[in-house]
């Protein structure tokens, strides 16, 4: 967590964030990582759960929701690969500028 917060934190505004998760991600995310990943767009972040899986695409400092977040909830009923839930994919283009 704190390797992961220490990097966050050096990402200056207007940079473009691309993440994507699998198995244990949100357990070692603290509130204020995930604090984080809100003001770069994120609005699942808050419900990312152990072995979801997660990819989010957001700019750092925009502060308003990013149109590139996917999740795939962790459910053994419902889960697609072994145990797995399905991939997740996001995809587009950003704007070419964006106010920070």
């Amino acid at each position: 967590s704190a390797d992961i917060l220490a990097y966050l934190k050096k990402i200056k505004p207007g940079m473009i964030v691309l993440v994507a998760s699998f198995d244990d991600a949100a357990t070692k995310m603290t509130d204020e990582i995930r604090q984080m990943f809100v003001e770069m767009g994120s609005t699942l972040i808050s419900s990312v759960k152990h072995r979801d899986n997660w990819a989010f695409a957001g700019i750092v400092g925009i502060k308003i929701k990013s149109f590139f977040e996917q999740r795939a909830v962790n459910d053994k009923n419902t889960n697609v690969y072994d145990g797995w839930p399905e991939m997740v994919e996001v995809g587009g283009c950003f704007p070419r500028n964006s106010s920070v």
